[in-house]
């Protein structure tokens, strides 16, 4: 992953545990870098790391802080200067789900090694979403279903989400259902 994922990782635990924290969280997963160069990728392991010694730090489920830290992304990525590209991905919740795959595109501009996730997003009715999610990277479904609240206080919209598992035999392909309403 990029460097700016876990420089968005760091500043999620300072601001919310503090800067000894980080530093007791940076060492326990061997990472050695003080601060992250965002352009830079860096091995999925490290990231990987860094929420399994914080989940232990602090004593909270990996699950838990995966979704927590996903609807930081959102928050985080708008203020790393990528709000207005954010913002061209769509200008409500369910023209934004339909859009992420475009908005990958874009990024991989930039993050010419990026090997995003993929994302196909089929309407229900006018008010839900079936959304499949597909990457390489196991693990990461709460971090998708955070992104999802995320988004939804982007858009002030009110969300359920109803993960539904695996797609088929794929080990990597995850359906939710998302209904989502005005606030």
């Amino acid at each position: 992953m990029y460097g700016l994922v876990n420089k968005a990782v760091q500043q999620f635990v300072i601001e919310g545990h503090g800067e000894e924290a980080w530093d007791i969280i940076r060492k326990s997963a061997g990472v050695a870098d003080e601060s992250f160069i965002s352009m830079e990728p860096y091995p999925d392991k490290t990231t990987y790391d860094l929420v399994a010694a914080a989940a232990e730090h602090l004593e909270i489920d990996s699950g838990d802080i995966l979704e927590a830290f996903g609807g930081y992304w959102i928050r985080f990525s708008m203020e790393e200067g990528y709000g207005d590209l954010l913002n061209m991905a769509g200008n409500n919740f369910p023209a934004f789900l339909k859009n992420l795959n475009n908005l990958h595109t874009h990024v991989a501009q930039s993050y010419t090694k990026l090997r995003p996730p993929s994302f196909l997003c089929e309407e229900i009715d006018e008010k839900t979403f079936r959304l499949v999610y597909s990457s390489e990277r196991p693990g990461l479904t709460r971090f998708v279903g955070g992104l999802l609240l995320g988004l939804a206080e982007k858009f002030n919209v009110d969300i359920t989400i109803d993960y539904k598992g695996r797609v088929g035999d794929s080990p990597n392909d995850y359906t939710y259902i998302v209904e989502y309403k005005p606030k």
